[in-house]
């Protein structure tokens, strides 16, 4: 599955944002840029130059090394994931079953990957190719109940 590095980059801008507990309006301010382009790009819906980039992670205070390198993380870690087709199904719905580690529907990156990828969702109505989205956060701890 192909993830977008303008996503990907959003991403991990309004992460830093939200973490700092600031607006975009304070950064909007702060990096002069206007307030509706800085949230299309914290949704990946426009791609930043270089010039906003080092001005955004200035509003930040957020080195844009360390930007680009939790990126390129993501991105990496993203690759790893498989996406399988869910066939269709007549009748009553069932539970994903937790075999070996294995989702109905996609499989789990082995191991811990650590907090970069605590919620993977797909965005959006299915495209040519449906793009992964993250929205970092804190690990979550998910259990599976067999019935």
């Amino acid at each position: 599955m192909t993830v977008l590095l303008r996503e990907a980059i959003g991403d991990r801008l309004r992460h830093a944002r939200t973490n700092q507990r600031r607006t975009l309006r304070d950064i909007s301010r702060a990096a002069r840029v206007s307030l509706g382009y800085l949230s299309e790009v914290e949704r990946g819906q426009k791609e930043a130059s270089s010039e906003l980039l080092a001005s955004i992670c200035e509003a930040l205070e957020l080195p844009l090394g360390e930007l680009l390198h939790n990126v390129a993380a993501d991105v990496s870690a993203l690759d790893k994931v498989e996406v399988v087709p869910v066939e269709e199904r007549s009748g009553a719905k069932e539970t994903p079953k937790a075999a070996g580690g294995n989702l109905e529907g996609g499989s789990l990156v082995p191991g811990m990957i650590g907090n970069d990828l605590a919620d993977l969702r797909l965005s959006g109505p299915p495209r040519m190719s449906p793009a992964l989205r993250t929205t970092i956060s804190a690990p979550k701890m998910a259990s599976i109940i067999a019935a």
